[in-house]
């Protein structure tokens, strides 16, 4: 860490301090701001940590929708994010007035949204899943519930296939996992042939097929740390190679490639627009800032808390 960026991480040391702010970041995140953060998690541990903390101000270091989350959770709190523009494809994918069309189309059907939705969405969803709990929860409903699912149709798929369900299924995907390549990852299995491959629900079904290990974000770090494996090819965004070898210092772990073939690894660039600057810039300014239209709010936090409540439940 150069020396401008050693007192940008002071200053934001003393900001949080001097504020009673709490920045929690995603996995997703370069490296410096997952550092930094109070806490680091999946979308499941970010939204339950907002839930809880007593800090007056929350900075979510992650993408737009994460920074909803929390304040539809935290109303009487600030909450911002370091880049305004910090979006999700998965988010953009599912516009909010095509697809409540949608849910009036099927009104016999249970609405589940994947927490990757924006405010909007989740106001007309019964209830929120992440990728940790969507198995769990999706199997708390009778079989024959009809079910729709939404946006992610990657993770619908895969949640139909090891449950027996025939969810609904939204057309929308998160353009990082949809892009990674079966035939790159099929390669780098014979260039490291120990290796385990381990992938996120949101990846192709093709990918998946070929994976020893398929989880959340958080799953996947779990296992890295709890494998007896040495090798991982890892088919989620690569930021979370951060925290797996901060666990594992004796383990190696190969990104997994995209089809672009001038890429070795596969980044979110909405991630990526966070920086420790923007973040040191957001705490001194407390701007830019997460507003959710309250009568919005007060829909979307009925799912969002379904969710948490089973989450514990389940001990998740």
């Amino acid at each position: 860490m150069d020396t401008k960026d050693e007192q940008l991480v002071a200053g934001i040391r003393q900001l949080c301090k001097k504020k009673n702010a709490i920045i929690l970041a995603h996995y997703y995140q370069e490296g410096d701001i997952q550092d930094i953060a109070d806490y680091v998690g999946d979308s499941l541990a970010l939204a339950q940590w907002a839930a809880k903390t007593t800090a007056d101000i929350i900075v979510l270091c992650g993408v737009h929708f994460m920074g909803e989350t929390a304040k539809i959770l935290c109303p009487d709190k600030k909450v911002l994010i370091p880049d305004l523009n910090a979006g999700c494809s998965l988010a953009d994918s599912c516009p909010a007035d095509e697809f409540t069309a949608f849910v009036n189309e099927h009104p016999d059907h249970i609405v589940i949204s994947y927490v990757n939705t924006t405010a909007s969405v989740k106001a007309v969803t019964d209830i929120v899943v992440t990728s940790t709990n969507a198995r769990q929860i999706v199997e708390s409903f009778p079989k024959d519930t009809k079910i729709i699912f939404g946006p992610d149709r990657n993770l619908g798929n895969y949640i139909n296939s090891i449950t027996g369900r025939d969810m609904l299924l939204w057309n929308g995907a998160c353009h990082v996992h949809e892009q990674f390549s079966l035939e790159k990852i099929i390669a780098l299995k014979k260039q490291y042939p120990d290796a385990a491959v381990i992938t996120h629900p949101e990846c192709k079904q093709p990918i998946i097929q070929i994976s020893d290990f398929v989880g959340s974000t958080a799953a996947l770090l779990k296992y890295t740390i709890s494998s007896d494996k040495k090798q991982f090819i890892v088919a989620t965004e690569s930021g979370v190679i951060h925290e797996m070898q901060k666990h594992s210092l004796d383990k190696e772990f190969i990104p997994a490639p995209p089809n672009d073939s001038t890429c070795a690894c596969n980044e979110c660039s909405f991630m990526r627009l966070n920086t420790l600057e923007k973040l040191y810039n957001c705490l001194k300014y407390e701007t830019p800032e997460i507003v959710v239209d309250e009568g919005i709010r007060q829909k979307a936090v009925i799912p969002i808390e379904k969710m948490l409540k089973i989450s514990a439940e389940l001990g998740l």
